[in-house]
Parts: C-alpha cells; sequence; structure tokens
C-alpha cells in the first residue's frame, strides 16, 4: 500500500462518517477501500471498526445497481432480526388470553389480574411455552390495542421530627445488632382501609384501548360489604411479608393479634431459639408510642411466647421510611392497581399472590373478629407492664419483658 496517505484517510473517515447513516457509512467506506486496492478491506477495517466481512460486501455491491437501497431503508427488506411474534407464532394469541378481561365476582379467576404487570405476563408466557422479555410483552400489547388506562396516586410529604436522622441511626444500630444475633425484625403498619365493592381502585392495568373496567360512578362505602384493614408485617431479613386483613376496627388489640398470628405462622418456626423480637413501627395509629392500649397489649404475647419484644418508633412524619411501606405495601398496590375489591376473598387472594423478582412472598389471612374501640388502659393496668425504656428516645425506643 505505498503511496497510500493514511492520515488522510483516517482523518475523512472521522469527519465524514458521523453524518451518515448504516447504509451510507457502508457504501463511503466500502468506496475507500476501493480506492486503496490490494489490502484496502483490511486497512479501513482497522480504522473505521466496521468489520472485513461488511466491507467486502461493500465492495461487491458498488459495481451493482442491486445494491443501491430504497429512499429511506438502510438494509435490504427482511434484513435485521425478525420480532418475538414472528419467531414464536401464536404468542400473540397467548398473550391476548392472559390479559382478556375475566368474569367479575368469581376470586379464583380475578386472581388472574395478579398477573397482568409485564414481568408476570412475560413468565406466564414462558410456562405457556413461549419467550419473551418484559420489554417485548410491553410492545406485543400495543399491537394488540392494550393501553394503561388510569393514572397514579400522588403520596403526601409529612413534616419530619428534629431527631430524625439521630432515630434514623438508631434504629439501623439496632436491628443490625439483632441480625447478628439472630433475632427477627418484623416491620409493621396497617394499610389504608379499602372499601369493598365493584369501586375506582387507583393504578394501571392492561386492556383494550377505549374499554376501561366500568366501576360505580361513587365512592361511598356499601354498608352491606363495609370495609377492610390489611395489618402487615414484613420480616426484614428474609423478605417475608405477612398480612391479616381485618373486617372490623383498626386497633391496638388488632395490630397485635396480627403480629401473633405472624409468630404462629412464620416467626416461632424459624426463630425458636431466639429471646427477643424487634419491631420497627410508626409513631402513630394503632400501635402509636403513645397508645397505652398497645403497649398492655404487647405483654400479652411477650408472656406467652416468653421472648421479649423491643419496640423501635420512626419519629413522627417519618413513616413513608418505614421499610413494610416500600418493601411489601408498595407492591400489594401495584399487584391489585385498577381492580375493583369486590369481595375479601379477592382482598386476601391478591395480597397473598403479590410478588417480586427479589423473591418477596407473602402469606395473607382473613381475620373475622369484632375489636372493640375506646378501651381505656387505667394507670394500675399500665403500671404492671414490664416495659423499660432505653436511654435513646424512651419513649420512642422500649423493651417488654415477660413479667409471668
Amino acid at each position: 500500500m505505498k503511496g497510500v496517505d493514511v492520515l488522510a484517510i483516517l482523518n475523512r473517515i472521522e469527519t465524514v462518517l458521523p453524518t451518515l447513516n448504516e447504509y451510507q457509512s457502508r457504501r463511503y467506506l466500502s468506496a475507500e477501500a476501493k480506492a486503496v486496492g490490494y489490502g484496502g478491506i483490511s486497512l479501513i477495517s482497522r480504522l473505521s471498526g466496521m468489520s472485513r466481512q461488511t466491507l467486502t460486501e461493500g465492495v461487491k455491491e458498488l459495481g451493482s445497481t442491486g445494491g443501491i437501497m430504497p429512499e429511506g431503508r438502510s438494509r435490504k427488506s427482511g434484513g435485521g432480526r425478525k420480532a418475538v411474534w414472528e419467531k414464536q407464532p401464536g404468542i400473540l394469541s397467548a398473550l391476548e388470553e392472559s390479559v382478556s378481561a375475566h368474569t367479575k365476582g368469581d376470586p379464583m379467576t380475578m386472581l388472574l389480574w395478579t398477573n397482568k404487570s409485564l414481568r408476570n405476563l412475560s413468565k406466564e408466557l414462558e410456562e405457556k411455552g413461549y419467550k419473551a422479555c418484559h420489554c417485548v410483552v410491553g410492545e406485543m400489547l400495543k399491537i394488540l390495542g392494550y393501553g394503561l388506562q388510569a393514572d397514579k396516586k400522588t403520596l403526601a410529604v409529612s413534616e419530619t421530627h428534629a431527631d430524625r436522622d439521630a432515630q434514623f441511626e438508631y434504629i439501623n444500630g439496632q436491628c443490625k445488632k439483632a441480625k447478628v444475633e439472630g433475632i427477627p425484625v418484623i416491620s409493621i403498619d396497617a394499610k389504608k382501609k379499602e372499601n369493598i365493592g365493584n369501586f375506582k381502585n387507583k393504578g394501571k392495568t392492561y386492556q383494550p384501548q377505549g374499554n376501561p373496567i366500568k366501576v360505580l360512578d361513587h365512592d361511598f362505602p356499601l354498608k352491606e360489604l363495609g370495609k377492610v384493614t390489611p395489618f402487615g408485617v414484613y420480616n426484614v431479613f428474609k423478605n417475608q411479608g405477612f398480612v391479616s386483613v381485618g373486617i372490623s376496627c383498626d386497633t391496638a388489640v388488632f395490630a397485635v393479634e396480627s403480629i401473633r398470628k405472624w409468630w404462629y405462622a412464620q416467626g416461632g418456626k424459624s426463630y425458636d431459639s431466639a429471646d427477643e423480637i424487634v419491631i420497627t413501627a410508626d409513631c402513630g395509629g394503632s400501635n402509636g408510642y403513645r397508645n397505652r392500649l398497645w403497649k398492655y397489649e404487647l405483654q400479652k404475647p411477650a408472656n406467652e411466647i416468653k421472648k421479649k419484644i423491643t419496640v423501635l418508633h420512626y419519629p413522627p412524619g417519618t413513616s413513608k421510611w418505614n421499610k413494610i411501606e416500600h418493601r411489601l405495601f408498595a407492591f400489594i398496590s401495584k399487584n391489585w392497581q385498577g381492580i375493583p375489591l369486590a369481595n375479601t376473598a379477592l382482598v386476601v387472594s391478591l395480597i397473598g399472590a403479590t410478588t417480586t423478582s427479589a423473591g418477596l412472598t407473602v402469606t395473607c389471612v382473613l381475620d373475622e373478629s369484632e375489636y372493640e374501640t375506646g378501651i381505656k388502659i387505667s394507670d394500675e393496668a399500665f403500671s404492671k407492664i414490664n416495659i423499660a425504656n432505653a436511654d435513646f428516645h424512651g419513649e420512642w425506643n422500649y423493651t417488654i419483658s415477660t413479667n409471668l
């Protein structure tokens, strides 16, 4: 290749190539290679990064009108990978079957709504013998005429406490210590009450375009159906959720009973040898730090299972930092988004079917007990609680030990 000005060629390539599309780049570089003559393909391949095979084909195309692409195209018709739905006939029909609307009021059928996230649909297609990632599933849904129909929920921002960061650090330190010692750490909270019936449920679900699910035009509770309160217990280090769906009031008695149910269903099997349970909770509500009934009721399971119960409250205005919010409740909401909660059986089924790619599993039970409101704990009764407040913010951090 004597007489070839390599620097001049490199300068032209660096100047011209960024302005060309795929077809033009191939034609231009092939012309440079042909102009060099013997060894030109190897040289241009090294300078431009284009493969020798592509340049070889390009040089052949230069002398043929068959190599000229129609306007607006960079490749010959039929070039590139075939679409998933072309390589796997029947996959579109299988997908449409998975997202088609099902009979309302049948909990076992309505459970199929839980498969309507893109990733779950991808898994379901795999079970049917097809293969498509969640991104491709989204493309196929558009081809089938499906689209997301509803708005997203917006969250309110609460004020924070002056000692917020210090309390966060304290909670984090206590939880790390518990993990080392093999002590369970559970995050608890009551999810917001849900009306039972054919009401609008915020969120999105795939439906045929222009054909959203029809629901009642008001949100007034139906007395005959009532409301439910899911109370969650999330095992922080095992990524396990336990939810007790109450049909009565969200009281401290209901909260403690939910923890007791968790212990006998899950906790006791894994932590029978532990001498303590650590609970992280919000500052208010049925499990609030000012709630005397909450502490009074916690004494009962402490005596019953013969283990200390340590409670760590998040400071006021920071409930969204409680792990149960974004590791369990967020996925429950996503799983049933856009689905009318027609009956309690459906609620239990949808919650229990909640999973994530990170391995979250959820157990859900229905609590049909009636819980009394307005229970007052006298000073005498409260004094019998075997409670020890921590040195740091003892009102937020305390341990209840057995008093038998």
